[in-house]
């Protein structure tokens, strides 16, 4: 069989009868074309059964259409579904994505940047904590953070303020007589400190008792177990006879404790009440549906993708007019009650 010969532009142009640089611009700057003669050349694509050589058109316009991702981990169940929500874009925006894990190591994020840049990505989305924004607005392509400290690049985050709010505000329609709100030692500069506020501006307006536990958990199932049973432990000894309502900091920490208490006593007990934070998958699929304040997963995601292709975009105008300062989106939170919270 002989081997069906690749579409050039040169055919494209001789079938067309407009010139190579015509159909040059069509790929590459399809709005300085008419319409009636973008339909005309769209067309004899069709007909010539033309497929695209990416590699060339990376060649010859410097454009790869990739963008990177730099995640902490993938053991939080919030990160894996966060990166399946931005991979989902690609339907939208047209760009791939390629994607490190960090494990918050500093220098091997440097190196995966240093790694990204080498391939040519167009624009970059950080989750991670390691890397002051700082550092990162001095890189020479947009960045977009999600969730983490962001002074001086664009971001997209959570209303985690109102997310700790509501926590609270649950657990005190429940008529808990002790909330107690879980999280990892963190700087008020990272967004996700706002539950911390959120939780004692609640508590302190209501004058409810409450106590703020902040311990490191770590970030392997066995590491939040053993830190989460001595937790529980503690409780037990100091709250016995008292209504409990645990706001934790996340889904698969509240996974992890709903577990912990079902291995041993075989159900959620009547004095524990429980709201995770994310509503990742795994507050749905937990042995019973986890209460949850609500990350809008694929909004945050969207608007991420959404505000990176807008810079990358306006890079590529004849005159680009760059920001002057970073944007900043605030995506709401919303309450999901389940059967953690319910009698």
């Amino acid at each position: 069989m002989t081997q069906k010969k690749n579409v050039t532009f040169d055919d494209i142009a001789k079938y067309t009868n407009f010139s190579k640089t015509t159909i040059s611009r069509y790929f590459n700057n399809p709005d300085s074309l008419t319409l009636q003669n973008q339909e005309i050349i769209a067309q004899a694509l069709i007909e010539l059964d033309y497929k695209e050589n990416k590699v060339a058109r990376i060649l010859a316009n410097g454009k790869t259409e990739f963008i990177g991702i730099i995640i902490p981990n993938l053991i939080l169940h919030y990160y894996s579904e966060m990166l399946n929500q931005i991979l989902s874009t690609y339907e939208t925006f047209g760009y791939k994505f390629l994607v490190f894990a960090g494990n918050e190591q500093e220098e091997t994020e440097r190196q995966y940047i240093q790694e990204l840049l080498a391939y040519k990505i167009e624009g970059l989305i950080i989750l991670s904590h390691t890397i002051p924004s700082e550092e990162l607005a001095k890189l020479p392509i947009p960045i977009v953070t999600i969730e983490r400290e962001d002074r001086q690049v664009c971001s997209v985050n959570s209303d985690n303020c109102t997310g700790g709010r509501q926590a609270a505000s649950l657990l005190h329609k429940h008529n808990c007589e002790m909330l107690l709100h879980i999280n990892s030692p963190s700087n008020p500069d990272i967004p996700a400190y706002g539950r911390v506020q959120g939780f004692l501006d609640y508590c302190a307006e209501h004058q409810l008792k409450h106590r703020l536990i902040l311990r490191e958990t770590g970030n392997s199932h066995e590491s939040m177990q053993m830190h989460l049973t001595n937790i529980l432990d503690e409780l037990a000894q100091l709250y016995t006879g008292l209504k409990k309502g645990i706001f934790i900091s996340n889904d698969t920490q509240a996974n992890v404790l709903l577990n912990l208490l079902y291995r041993k006593y075989g159900r959620l007990p009547e004095d524990i009440l429980l709201v995770g934070f994310d509503n990742s998958p795994v507050s749905r699929e937990a042995v019973i549906p986890i209460s949850t304040v609500g990350q809008q997963i694929d909004k945050l995601a969207y608007e991420a993708v959404s505000l990176l292709v807008e810079q990358m975009n306006e890079r590529k105008k004849r005159r680009p007019v760059p920001l002057t300062e970073p944007v900043h989106k605030i995506i709401p939170t919303v309450l999901y009650e389940r059967e953690t919270t319910r009698s």
